[in-house]
């Protein structure tokens, strides 16, 4: 089934407690339709500069991304983004930002991906994210990711959005922030009530929540002890969902359990080596040996 994402594609330098890296390849639509790609074809729509390297570009090819989306603006500069990991390996500080070509971005959809059946609107202004939606012809399943910025910021467009998605991809202080409720369990029911038909709250190295009208689905994260770059985890996380629901042709409840296990799996994968280094070496293969070792982990009858 056809996929779609459109989101943000940039510069990232990264310092950690392990190592640093400069000018690697980033950005939300990258890592998602990277990780989406192991399971079905992505087409990719998003802006960089003329100092984009074309190996960049090849290197999302070669995974079986589709980049005809992908604008180049000439004269100006990619998105950039620098940032410092705490020992925790969970908070971050940002260093430096620069919006560049992203700050003016205006996505217009080729004509054949206005028929995308599933559609991730990853995260940016809800405004350009409605836009986006606007484009897309007659989707059978679309998720939005979100941030405290536009939930400060934006929060009417933001409202509206959550009318026409069926699904909202969000971490757990953000779910707070937009609830005003301390209590997860109540969060995730509020949001359900803003007009989403599930709701998926990340919460780091401690998993993910599902809610739905039906039930709450609770799944832990995958241990991992080698943790090297945190960067680009939540979008690898919904690039793996996405793409199991893609292959599987169908978004019943039973289905999207399973692709939020291999969206957690496939992330555990990410936070392993900088920007994309893990990930280019990961094949299905090994997402399913971890899946079988994940599900055994959980098992307690």
């Amino acid at each position: 089934m056809s996929l779609l994402v459109v989101g943000s594609v940039a510069f990232d330098s990264i310092e950690t407690p392990v190592a640093s890296r400069e000018h690697v390849i980033g950005g939300s639509a990258v890592h998602f339709s990277y990780a989406a790609a192991l399971f079905a074809p992505v087409k990719l729509v998003g802006v960089v500069g003329e100092d984009w390297p074309n190996e960049f570009t090849q290197l999302l090819s070669e995974r079986g991304v589709d980049t005809r989306g992908l604008e180049v603006v000439e004269g100006k500069k990619t998105f950039y983004w620098k940032g410092k990991y705490l020992p925790n390996m969970n908070d971050r500080e940002t260093l430096d930002v620069q919006l560049n070509v992203f700050g003016e971005f205006d996505p217009v959809l080729p004509e054949d991906y206005r028929q995308s059946r599933l559609v991730f609107l990853a995260n940016g202004s809800p405004h350009l994210q409605l836009k986006v939606l606007d484009q897309v012809a007659d989707p059978q399943l679309v998720v939005a990711d979100t941030m405290d910025l536009w939930i400060q910021q934006e929060p009417e467009a933001l409202l509206r959005l959550l009318q026409r998605v069926q699904g909202v991809v969000l971490n757990d202080s953000e779910a707070k922030l937009l609830t005003q409720e301390e209590n997860l369990i109540r969060a995730g029911h509020k949001i359900l009530e803003l007009g989403p038909d599930f709701v998926i709250i990340k919460k780091g190295e401690h998993g993910a929540m599902l809610f739905s009208a039906e039930a709450i689905y609770v799944l832990p994260a995958f241990p991992t002890c080698d943790v090297v770059d945190p960067t680009g985890a939540g979008d690898s996380f919904a690039g793996g969902m996405m793409g199991f629901l893609a292959e599987a042709g169908k978004a019943d409840a039973t289905t999207i359990k399973s692709a939020i296990a291999y969206g957690t799996l496939t992330a555990s994968f990410q936070v392993e080596d900088f920007s994309l280094e893990r990930m280019k070496s990961l094949t299905r293969a090994d997402l399913d040996q971890r899946f079988e070792s994940f599900r055994e982990m959980m098992r307690f009858e």
